[in-house]
């Protein structure tokens, strides 16, 4: 049988963000951080001293005997610290580190949270239970830069967003040690607020999950939530040294969980990480494995007798990329986030490393009879998946679907402008058709960032911060640097190439509008603030007249005063688009 771990591995790689944690108090143990129970002991031991009493041998039979009732963490706070402030650095003592407990690696976070915390931040994990009151996992998640959500309340669950929209959601379920409403006793863990149980009720039925830690014995509240939940979507997955007993295997068996056998949490969770981005480089194409390819494309290019193998080499790196963006990996029915998004983006460009760099060469390098060949591709990519009727997945999933499509049309485009070679860039934005519900439409209209990405989301794959007029614009201005720098090496030529192919791009566009539509609109790319390559192409057109390359190409009707129309009512779009800015 399959290594657990492995599956485990397996499961979570291919399905991103879609397991849970479950961590209780053993995850924490190692950091010398105690738990609510050992705290409760030792706050009574300190009330039995400041009364002048011995509560030895068993502090919480002394403090039933006393006071008539179950020890309770928050009325021991009250009774030893009275004042706010106080009662603050009671609870620090237990759980932030001194400068001694620093040198010994103490009250920090441990391998396990730092693992965990590095799995957060490549989009595999994105929500965290504990039963912890500890914040070990919030500084560690600090230290790569992600500030959870942190739900330790009821009220917090009120104004959260929802799981599928944030990096990190830790729900604190038994609390936060600032808080002295954290529930430590058996009858505390009976019951939990209804709001939370709600809360856990939708992550054990949308989630797998990943138990480490965690007893099971004790929590009878968070017993009952996994009790209750009637699905099994993905599997449970159980890490501990010896399998569950008692009512923690009744839970398992239940969830029909796999045990993971481990000698402690730390080095389950950094081995898991390990795991996980092993497969993670396992699927980036090697750095050699795209200059190799073009290295063959432009040995085929050359001579006519190589036509057959020529077409073989480019359909059969066409057909590896459409298997792979037709599978589980990009599926369109998972929840989604920014952060989501932006990891299918990366996933996304990934995939398509090679056939980007096959299309820029072919697009440069190619001849009229080539052409054929990057039409074929880009419809082929840009149909991954086909429009149904009610089809599954979110109109989000779906927009970005087309992203691989788009940064094709973008890198063709440009080297195809960069060679002078108008004839392969006006069959890139006009001869392949992209399936829609309605018809089909050719990539000028169908593939603009527009349509592809929120603003929002592209901002932030810039990392530039925001406020960017034209942030995916911007974006694939930068991602495309690579594949053009050996045809483009000048910053400047580049720059220009790639304003020349959105601003034509935008004016096809217009005119194809106008046709269906009856009304001139283009969308608006970086050369909408950089403004330059709009009074050069200007001028460009009226020099060449009816002899323009352009129109030659069969752009525009091929028609001199077709192009001038579409340019004056897309110039008059660009002037209202400029004031909005």
């Amino acid at each position: 049988m399959i290594d657990p771990i492995l599956s485990l591995s397996l499961s979570i790689h291919a399905n991103q963000g879609v397991y849970a944690l479950l961590l209780g108090s053993g995850v924490s143990r190692s950091a010398g951080i105690p738990t609510g129970w050992e705290v409760v002991l030792d706050l009574i031991r300190k009330l039995a001293l400041l009364s002048s009493e011995d509560c030895q041998p068993d502090a919480a039979t002394w403090y039933r005997n006393k006071y008539q009732e179950e020890p309770n963490y928050s009325k021991l706070i009250d009774l030893i610290a009275k004042s706010p402030s106080e009662r603050s650095q009671l609870l620090k003592n237990y759980f932030e580190p001194t400068s001694e407990d620093r040198e010994q690696g103490l009250k920090m976070p441990t391998a396990t949270h730092r693992a965990i915390a590095s799995l957060v931040a490549e989009g595999y994990i994105r929500v965290i239970l504990t039963t912890n009151f500890d914040r070990l996992m919030e500084k560690a998640l600090e230290e790569v830069g992600i500030n959870p959500t942190v739900i330790d309340t009821p009220d917090a669950i009120n104004g959260a967003m929802p799981l599928t929209h944030t990096k990190c959601s830790i729900i604190k379920m038994h609390g936060d040690y600032l808080d002295t409403r954290i529930k430590n006793t058996p009858t505390e863990l009976e019951q939990y607020d209804q709001r939370l149980d709600s809360l856990l009720d939708r992550v054990f039925d949308e989630f797998g999950l990943i138990v480490c830690g965690w007893s099971g014995e004790w929590d009878t509240a968070l017993r009952s939530a996994i009790e209750r939940c009637p699905n099994r979507r993905f599997t449970t997955y159980w890490a501990a040294r010896r399998e569950p007993k008692g009512l923690a295997k009744d839970l398992f068996g239940l969830r029909g969980g796999v045990f993971v056998q481990i000698r402690d949490a730390d080095s389950f969770f950094e081995e898991l990480a390990e795991k996980v981005f092993a497969l993670q480089e396992l699927e980036k194409p090697h750095p050699l494995s795209a200059k190799v390819a073009v290295v063959r494309l432009k040995k085929d290019l050359v001579e006519d007798r190589y036509r057959i193998r020529l077409h073989d080499l480019v359909m059969q790196e066409v057909e590896k990329v459409y298997s792979e963006l037709s599978s589980n990996r990009f599926s369109l029915s998972i929840p989604h986030s920014p952060e989501a998004l932006i990891q299918r983006v990366k996933d996304y460009e990934s995939v398509t490393e090679i056939l980007v760099a096959m299309m820029v060469t072919g697009c440069y390098w190619g001849e009229e009879s080539h052409e054929y060949l990057w039409i074929d591709t880009l419809e082929r990519v840009a149909n991954v998946h086909e429009p149904k009727t009610g089809g599954s997945g979110t109109k989000i999933w779906k927009s970005l679907s087309l992203y691989p499509a788009l940064v094709i049309l973008y890198a063709g485009g440009i080297a195809a402008i960069a060679s002078g070679r108008y004839d392969t860039f006006a069959g890139l934005l006009i001869q392949p058709q992209v399936r829609e519900l309605e018809r089909s439409k050719p990539p000028a209209f169908a593939l603009f960032t527009l349509s592809i990405m929120d603003n929002k989301v592209a901002e932030k794959l810039l990392n530039e911060g925001g406020g960017r007029h034209t942030p995916l614009s911007d974006y694939l201005h930068k991602i495309l640097r690579e594949p053009l720098r050996d045809f483009l090496p000048q910053e400047d030529r580049y720059t220009k190439c790639f304003d020349r192919f959105e601003y034509l791009l935008a004016l096809v566009c217009s005119d194809w509008y106008e046709k269906q539509l009856r009304q001139f609109w283009g969308p608006i790319g970086s050369f909408g603030w950089r403004r330059e390559i709009v009074d050069q192409i200007a001028q460009e057109s009226l020099k060449a007249g009816e002899d323009w390359l352009l129109l030659k190409a069969g752009l525009f009707n091929g028609s001199g005063k077709r192009f001038q129309l579409v340019q004056a009512n897309f110039h008059q779009q660009l002037a209202e688009q400029t004031i909005r800015w």
